[in-house]
This record gives C-alpha cells, structure tokens and sequence, in this order.
C-alpha cells in the first residue's frame, strides 16, 4: 500500500520538470489522497499544437483558448463566498501564464469559480487540501 510520505518523496521534481509531469504527478497524488475528489477531477485538454482542421473542429465544439487545465466539479465554501467549484492551472515551476488566461482566469472567479495558478504538482496540492480537506481524509477520528 502506498503511503502519501512515500508519495511526496518519489515526486520532489527538479526545476526543469515540465507541466504534463506536474499534471501527472498531481493526478497521482490526488487518486491516492483524495479518491473522493479524484473522481469529479478532470483534465481539460485545450492546449498543444494542432493542425488548422481540427483546431477548427475543436474551436466550433467550444474549446476556448486561456481555460485553465483542471477542473474539480465540487463547490465548497471559501470562508466568504460559496465556490461553484475549483479551476487549476498548472504551470511547470518556470512557466508563464498568458494573457488569455489572466483574462480567462478573471472571469471563472466572477462567475464564483475558485481559481488556482500552481507552479507544480505540490502547489496545487496545497490548493486541494485547503479547500477539500474535510473530504480527503476522516476528521471524526481527530476530535476523539
């Protein structure tokens, strides 16, 4: 059985790891710590290179440039507002976010989306466990 100690220390990424390895690594961690929430994540595969037909396959399907690459479909309530649900977008430790997605970004959060920039699988990590802590693992047994 895995351990999520054993998790974090197979998982330390080094600078260069790029941002399909984050994704990949939080996607893991995730179905191990919170399977509750692993299962209404989802990834939203609307970036990489493609060719002019099927980008304009996929632009009349509704795919938007600037969406950020996870969604959770589970609200929750932030302390202030209630949240509809958590967008993350998930950049390797040296990556950038572009103006379509601060503009993309804005948006969701005005539309009472929670709204994360994680620069690696352990930042969005935090951003989970913040947020879902309750779900991811049983309090009951704290207050005993």
């Amino acid at each position: 059985m895995k351990k999520i100690g054993d998790f974090d220390k197979k998982y330390l990424m080094p600078i260069g790891s790029s941002e399909h390895q984050e994704q990949c690594a939080f996607f893991e961690w995730l179905e191990l710590a919170c399977p509750e929430i692993y299962k209404v994540t989802f990834a939203i595969p609307n970036g990489g290179k493609r060719d002019i037909g099927t980008a304009t396959k996929l632009k009349k399907e509704g795919v938007k440039a600037g969406v950020p690459d996870i969604f959770i479909a589970r609200g929750f309530d932030d302390g202030y507002d209630f949240q509809g649900g958590m967008f993350i977008e998930m950049k390797s430790k040296t990556g950038k976010v572009s103006e379509l997605q601060k503009d993309m970004i804005t948006l969701l959060r005005r539309n009472c989306f929670a709204v994360y920039v994680c620069y690696g699988w352990e930042q969005a990590r935090d951003a989970v466990m913040t947020n879902y802590w309750k779900t991811c693992f049983d309090v009951s047994s704290l207050t005993k």
